[in-house]
């Protein structure tokens, strides 16, 4: 029978690196400064050793995990490229202010959130893919760890919440295409599935740009995009067949400002002379797919580090943080010439 291998204890890396076990816990929570040269040790018994830290004991020496923990969920009927973008930005911020991620993505939110909390797993937690009325939310409130959203719930008593203003991104379009001239313009939104699930950010983004094409009188189309092929090339074309008349097209859908060049090319559209097109879209999203439009940037890299500030601030010194805060990042339009 084989002897189970032993587990390197604190009091070994201390032996190795020639220190006290109270230098190497000091070295471990960043209480105290420590040499450089005495760093070096620490980090080399560590590793020779495959010490690792126990996150629960840690918690009860520092009182802090340096954890964040980060919930989200990948649907299958959504385009998953464009959730990674968030998921990116919370990790790169989190990362640089010196907090590991603890990256969660149960089907039962609710559930996972008072495990994570409760278990004193994580100091704070971030959501994203933010519903209406999001079933997370009241375990969040409850948890004693503070929490942070990039997405706006229908009830944001007592959360931090920071998003794009959507609604105000889609009158930024429907105005430039207004003062270009267009009378007739086809919106595609995203998947049904992403309204009936209560992504509020489809409907406040239709919404504003249906109200303000009537303002105007402008001849708006609106339309449910898809998020998987072939049905989205499918979906597209059935679109454009339907109207011929319009010349402008705003598409809030990141499945479909993916797929419409290939699909515009096969169809002899050139854009902007048959074709005005506007979108909203990140830089880095934008380039990964070569994406040539005009758009509105939907700054997760500005939401995720927004969300990873606040919340560290609420963790290192909760009175001092303020009544909780709702910030929309404002739109910024993109003119890359795509329309005319």
């Amino acid at each position: 029978m084989e002897s189970e291998e032993a587990v390197a204890t604190i009091g070994d890396v201390a032996r190795a690196a020639g220190v006290s076990r109270s230098t190497v816990s000091y070295a471990l929570s960043g209480n105290r400064p420590i040499s450089r040269e005495t760093r070096e040790r620490i980090d080399q018994a560590i590793l020779e050793l495959g010490f690792t830290v126990n996150a629960g004991a840690r918690a009860l020496a520092t009182a802090q995990t340096k954890a964040i923990g980060l919930l989200s969920q990948f649907h299958r009927d959504e385009f998953a490229p464009a959730m990674l973008q968030y998921i990116r930005s919370v990790s790169d911020a989190a990362r640089e202010l010196g907090y590991d991620v603890l990256f969660v993505t149960d089907i039962d939110g609710s559930a996972a959130v008072r495990r994570i909390t409760s278990s004193n797993m994580v100091d704070g937690v971030v959501l994203l893919d933010v519903t209406h009325a999001d079933p997370r939310l009241d375990a969040l409130r409850a948890a004693r760890q503070p929490g942070a959203l990039v997405g706006l719930p229908g009830d944001t008593e007592g959360l931090d919440v920071f998003d794009l203003d959507f609604g105000e991104s889609a009158r930024v379009m429907v105005d430039h295409l207004y003062s270009l001239g267009h009378r007739e313009i086809i919106l595609v939104s995203p998947p049904k599935h992403v309204f009936e699930r209560g992504g509020a950010y489809g409907w406040r983004f239709r919404d504003a740009a249906i109200e303000r094409a009537g303002r105007y009188g402008i001849r708006i189309h609106p339309y449910y995009g898809e998020s998987q092929q072939p049905e989205i090339t499918v979906n597209i074309d059935a679109i454009l067949d339907a109207r011929p008349t319009a010349t402008a097209m705003i598409v809030h859908n990141d499945a479909t400002i993916a797929a419409l060049p290939m699909v515009l090319q096969r169809r002899g559209v050139r854009v902007p002379d048959d074709l005005s097109v506007v979108s909203l879209y990140a830089q880095d999203f934008g380039r990964t797919f070569s994406l040539p439009y005009t758009a509105v940037e939907s700054s997760p890299d500005k939401l995720g580090r927004m969300a990873v500030q606040q919340l560290v601030r609420r963790i290192i010194d909760p009175g001092q943080a303020g009544p909780a805060v709702v910030k929309f990042v404002a739109p910024e339009l993109v003119d890359r010439g795509s329309t005319a």
